[in-house]
C-alpha cells in the first residue's frame, strides 16, 4: 500500500465531524514536525487549527490549506460500507472524507515530505493552514487564523486548497476564485385571521408571493469574463399554524444569493429591499456574509499548479470561479494569490462518497510538481 493511500484511511478511521477534528491534525502535525517542520496549534472554542512553517519568514511563502472536519454521514443503512472505516472495492476507496477532504490532506503531507527530503534548502517557505471549521460555520476555523497572521504581519503569496475541484476526471478543473455569498434571513409581518374573512386579516403569504416573483425572475448582472452572472435562491419557506382554515399571520423565509466582483454586497441589499419595499411587503430583514468573491489572476501560482496537472496527466485544466465557498476567500483577503486543486467531487457530502485510487496517486504527484515548479 502507498503512504499516501495508507495516510488517507488513517484519516478517514478518525471521527472528524464537524467541527470535531478527531486527532486528524495530530496525525498531520507529528509527521511534519518530523519533516523539520515548526508546529503552531491554534484552537478557538471547539474548533482545532494548525499553522506550520518549513523555512526562513522573510521569503515568498507557499501555503496548502484545507479541513480535517467532514459532514455528517447520514443515515448508516444508507451506506454500503461503514462510513469511517475506509473500505477499498475495484480501484476505489469509499468512507467519508474520502474526496472531501481527506485524501488531498494526505496528499500534501506526503507530497511535500518527499519534495523537503530532496530540497531540504529549498527556496521560499513553505506552510500549512489546517482547520476543523470549514463543514461547520467558520467562523473559529481559518477566519479566526488569518486574523492572527494578519495582525503578526505574517505572508502568504501563493496559497493551494485541496478542495475536490475536478468535475469529471482528475485535473480537468481548478478553482482560480469563487463567487461572493450573501444570505437573508426574512420574516414577512401580517395579521392572522379566519380563511372566511380575509378582510379582517393580512396574509403574509399573498404579500410576498408577487415580490418573490420578481426576486427570482430579475436579471442581477451579467457577471464577467471570469464570474457567472448573480443568481438568488430560496432555501426555506415556512408560514401557517397547520390548521387549513387559518390565514397566517408571519412567514419566514431564508435566501442566498451567489455574486461576481460586479456587484457589492451593499448594491445587492438595496436592490432586494427596493423590491420588497415596492411591491408593500412589511418584513424585517436580517443579513449574513459569508465570503466575498476573490480572483487570482493568471500568475506564477496559477501556472505553477495548471503545468503540474499537465506534467501528470497530460492536459491543461480548465480554470474556473463556479461552485461554492471555500476557506480560501478567508486566505485571499491576506493578498494571497488562491487557487484549489483536488479530485472529483461528483460524491461529496453524499453516501457512499468515494475517490478512486488512482486519483490519490495523481493529487500527490500534481502537489509535488506545483512545489517543484515554484520552490524547487
Amino acid at each position: 500500500m502507498s503512504d499516501v493511500l495508507a495516510l488517507t484511511e488513517e484519516l478517514i478511521r478518525r471521527l472528524s465531524v464537524s467541527p470535531e477534528d478527531g486527532g486528524c491534525q495530530a496525525l498531520m502535525t507529528a509527521r511534519l514536525e518530523h519533516a523539520g517542520f515548526a508546529i503552531e496549534r491554534l484552537p478557538f472554542g471547539p474548533v482545532e487549527n494548525f499553522w506550520a512553517t518549513h523555512g526562513p519568514a522573510d521569503v515568498p511563502t507557499f501555503c496548502f490549506a484545507g479541513h480535517t472536519d467532514v459532514v455528517p454521514a447520514g443515515p448508516r443503512e444508507a451506506w454500503a460500507t461503514e462510513p469511517f472505516e475506509p473500505v477499498i472495492r475495484d480501484g476505489v476507496l469509499y468512507g467519508r472524507g474520502a474526496a472531501d477532504m481527506k485524501s488531498a490532506l494526505a496528499a500534501m503531507v506526503t507530497a511535500t515530505e518527499r519534495f523537503v527530503h530532496a530540497h531540504p534548502a529549498h527556496r521560499g517557505r513553505i506552510a500549512f493552514l489546517i482547520t476543523s471549521d470549514e463543514e461547520g460555520p467558520s467562523v473559529d476555523g481559518t477566519r479566526r487564523v488569518v486574523e492572527v497572521l494578519r495582525a503578526r504581519r505574517e505572508r502568504i503569496d501563493w496559497c493551494l486548497v485541496g478542495e475536490p475541484s475536478s468535475e469529471e476526471a482528475f485535473g480537468d478543473t481548478v478553482k482560480i476564485g469563487r463567487r461572493g455569498s450573501l444570505s437573508g434571513r426574512l420574516t414577512v409581518h401580517g395579521i392572522q385571521g379566519h380563511v372566511a374573512y380575509p378582510q379582517r386579516a393580512d396574509n403574509p403569504v399573498h404579500r410576498l408571493a408577487p415580490a418573490l416573483a420578481e426576486l427570482c425572475t430579475h436579471r442581477w448582472d451579467e457577471g464577467n469574463a471570469h464570474f457567472e452572472p448573480t443568481t438568488f435562491q430560496v432555501s426555506n419557506l415556512a408560514a401557517g399554524t397547520g390548521a387549513p382554515n387559518v390565514i397566517p399571520g408571519e412567514l419566514k423565509a431564508r435566501f442566498n444569493l451567489r455574486f461576481s466582483p460586479v456587484q457589492t454586497v451593499e448594491s445587492l441589499q438595496r436592490t432586494v429591499t427596493g423590491i420588497l419595499d415596492r411591491h408593500g411587503v412589511r418584513y424585517s430583514l436580517e443579513w449574513f456574509v459569508s465570503g466575498l468573491p476573490f480572483y487570482t489572476p493568471p500568475g506564477p501560482l496559477s501556472d505553477a499548479v495548471a503545468g503540474a496537472v499537465q506534467d501528470v496527466v497530460g492536459r491543461r485544466p480548465a480554470l474556473t470561479t463556479g461552485g461554492g465557498t471555500s476557506d480560501g476567500r478567508f486566505i485571499a483577503t491576506l493578498g494571497a494569490q488562491v487557487v484549489e486543486l483536488g479530485v472529483v467531487n461528483r460524491t461529496i457530502h453524499q453516501v457512499n462518497e468515494q475517490v478512486r485510487l488512482e486519483e490519490i496517486t495523481l493529487l500527490e504527484r500534481a502537489y509535488g510538481r506545483v512545489l517543484e515548479r515554484l520552490l524547487g
